[in-house]
């Protein structure tokens, strides 16, 4: 990155100018919501301030999904049964003749977000309002393809990396029934707000008027194309401050603004060395803020971790937050506070850089002690649950008590052994439910795309910012703006991670929500040894075993039964040659797979390989050119794991093609009897 332009400090007042930006639905800041139109509820689609508007009570969110239904709480026993139960494609609530129900609401309500996997030809039958004939009845796969209005403006109806979202608004008075046909295709998420009882709200026709489709046309131009607000076109009655300095290492510099205000736009631009040093940079530097005096701050995060990306600078833009391509980190959450804000950059650890901090903020409209405060805290591995069932799958994302609403997750994933990382499902617990009223069906589906794609992808509402083909850093976000979480109570959100720590898989995330003054926020600043180079990037680098012949190389010269392929070996505990091994599948005792091992000059050798063990590998013999290579081997294992290197004997082999065969005997009386075999390496040692 360029060295920045360094202009001495100013503080500048600069004249409001209205502009077509305004957040459309800003009104509804303080407003009762007794009655929504269809387009108040479009509207919504790119209204933050919104957000800080508390919950009333009655206002809920949840999801339907295809969840394994193995996963339950027995409320006898308090415990979770199958909690890691992971067959997720195709759970429904109940079965209607051939159909499935695999959604069902009461009460008035919106549906937000629609997900799929694999949305297939299937027809999927919307009811509302207990209504006999449906008001949509489409291939599934037509919710998704653009094909029908009203689905079919692209920053609402997309798919990314495989994963199929709509988050067309579907409003209803009474109650919300959906049905799926046989040929549906597999996994699905619905996520749904509940007003509280007596809102007035319309029940959705695909037919729209012309300002509801004008509303939809307006809010998708402006989240087909979001990024950091005009600062040099400050809404009305803002004001815009720009501050430079640079923080030594140890230091903090601190701007006060005096409220009462809300904060709506902040940048940050700093001067970064080339990645991958960039990487430790954006964690050794801190942002935190204050609202009113408050002795722990409610925002807390490495600088980069804040804005929605990590590790590094990995430019992408989204309706809240983002990195543009010439280097301004942005954020446009509301911000709200009443007598001061205190926003700090702080370094800890290395020289000072230049950096540049604008923040826009403009007066509250209404009396601020009724707004809640924004908060984000970033951490690694805090408060993991007590119960042993729960503390081996879910990763706590947030754990929280007092009055808000869960606005945003980023997930910063360092994964050095490759593969895909996650499996696991999102758990929302609201105001202490037992069982999680968001329940989902993967890592990948949370953020909206699928099959672990390492492909990065940009959106208002959700990206991945980096992937390295899921082999190293991976980051992913995903912002609850129209779909975000109340809760009266408390609200506990975990991430199931099926990976330990030791493996190495390691999960960072900075979550953020808006909280009432006096509600629990109990997460504390972590220290920069904590933050930062953790990670090893040397783990990326591909092993390979000196003098080894790979056995992935190896020419098949006959087999009698089964498939040998090449199976990458990245993602498992232990360490293979290349990262891959021969894998031999779908063979029977007494089938015979022959292998071509070169030899470069005719002589004596010692014979070395390495092979896996797994559940379902068998028992083998072992022969090179007829002969016995060592006893009849055994590569039953409960989990994945390299045999290590094991020694076969001594030979003397000619010159050229020699002949490594594998007959399968059997299997052990514990194995799963696939009779499969993996073959990392031979390693030919030559003796006097």
């Amino acid at each position: 990155m360029a060295p920045l332009h360094v202009e001495p400090i100013v503080m500048k007042r600069i004249p409001a100018v209205p502009v077509a930006l305004l957040l459309l639905g800003a009104a509804s800041v303080g407003h009762a919501a007794q009655k929504w139109t269809y387009v108040d509820l479009v509207n919504r689609l790119v209204d933050l301030p919104a957000l800080a508007v508390p919950p009333s009570p009655g206002e809920t969110c949840a999801q339907w999904s295809s969840y394994d239904r193995a996963s339950r709480y027995d409320a006898t026993t308090g415990r979770y049964e199958g909690w890691d139960a992971n067959g997720d494609g195709g759970g429904f609530i109940r079965r209607e003749g051939d159909s499935v129900v695999i959604a069902e609401m009461q009460g008035p309500g919106c549906l937000w977000r629609i997900w799929s996997a694999r949305p297939e030809q299937g027809h999927v039958r919307l009811f509302l309002d207990d209504a006999e004939t449906p008001v949509l009845d489409l291939p599934f796969k037509a919710w998704f393809d653009g094909s029908t209005e009203p689905f079919t403006r692209s920053a609402l109806v997309h798919t990314v990396a495989m994963g199929w979202n709509n988050y067309t608004p579907i409003p209803y008075a009474k109650s919300c029934k959906i049905v799926a046909d046989q040929g549906w295709g597999a996994y699905y998420q619905f996520v749904y707000t509940t007003f509280p009882e007596g809102t007035q709200v319309p029940t959705f026709k695909p037919g729209l008027t012309d300002d509801e489709k004008a509303a939809l046309d307006r809010a998708n131009t402006i989240l087909a194309q979001p990024g950091p607000y005009r600062f040099d076109l400050p809404r009305q009655g803002a004001t815009v401050e720009r501050h430079q300095f640079a923080v030594r290492d140890g230091g903090e510099h601190m701007v006060g603004i005096s409220g009462p205000r809300a904060i709506t736009g902040l940048r940050v631009k700093i001067e970064l060395p080339e990645s991958p040093a960039d990487r430790v940079v954006l964690r050794e530097h801190t942002l935190r803020i204050r609202w009113d005096g408050e002795a722990q701050p409610s925002v807390w995060s490495p600088l980069g971790d804040f804005f929605g990306t990590a590790a590094g600078a990995n430019p992408y833009r989204s309706l809240p937050a983002g990195l543009t391509e010439d280097g301004w980190w942005y954020a446009n959450w509301y911000m709200p506070f009443a007598r001061q804000a205190e926003i700090t950059i702080g370094n800890d650890g290395g020289p000072a850089r230049p950096i540049i901090l604008e923040i826009e903020h403009a007066p509250v409209s209404g009396d601020p002690g009724t707004l809640a405060r924004f908060h984000a805290k970033w951490h690694r591995d805090a408060w993991l649950p007590p119960e042993p069932e729960r503390k081996a799958i879910d990763w706590t994302l947030l754990s929280t008590a007092g009055r808000g609403r869960l606005v945003g997750v980023n997930l910063h994933v360092w994964n050095p052994k490759g593969g895909w990382w996650g499996e696991g499902d999102e758990k929302f617990h609201v105001d202490g439910e037992p069982f999680p009223s968001t329940i989902g069906t993967g890592s990948e589906d949370y953020f909206g795309y699928a099959w672990c794609n390492p492909t990065p992808f940009e959106n208002a509402y959700h990206n991945q910012t980096i992937s390295m083909n899921n082999k190293g850093h991976v980051s992913v976000n995903r912002w609850h703006i129209t779909d975000n979480l109340p809760f009266q109570r408390s609200f506990q959100g975990y991430i199931e991670k099926y990976y330990p720590n030791t493996r190495p898989t390691l999960y960072a995330a900075t979550v953020y929500w808006y909280q009432m003054p006096g509600g629990k926020d109990p997460y504390a600043a972590a220290g920069v040894d904590e933050r930062a180079g953790y990670w090893d990037e040397s783990l990326l680098q591909t092993w390979r075993a000196p003098g080894a012949l790979e056995g992935e190389q190896m020419k098949v010269l006959r087999k009698t039964g089964g498939m040998p392929q090449v199976q990458d070996m990245a993602m498992f505990e232990g360490r293979w040659s290349g990262d891959a091994h021969l894998w031999w599948t779908g063979a029977k005792p007494g089938d015979v797979l022959e292998l071509a091992l070169p030899v470069s000059a005719p002589g004596r050798y010692a014979i070395k390989a390495q092979f896996t063990k797994a559940i379902d590998y068998g028992v083998m013999k072992l022969s090179l050119n007829g002969q016995p290579a060592g006893e009849a081997m055994d590569f039953f294992n409960p989990g994945v794991v390299p045999t290590g290197e094991v020694e076969l004997g001594e030979a003397q082999l000619p010159a050229g093609d020699n002949r490594f065969t594998v007959e399968v005997l059997g299997a052990n009386e514990k194995a799963v009897k696939a009779h499969m075999f993996g073959l990392d390496y031979v390693k030919l040692e030559p003796r006097p």
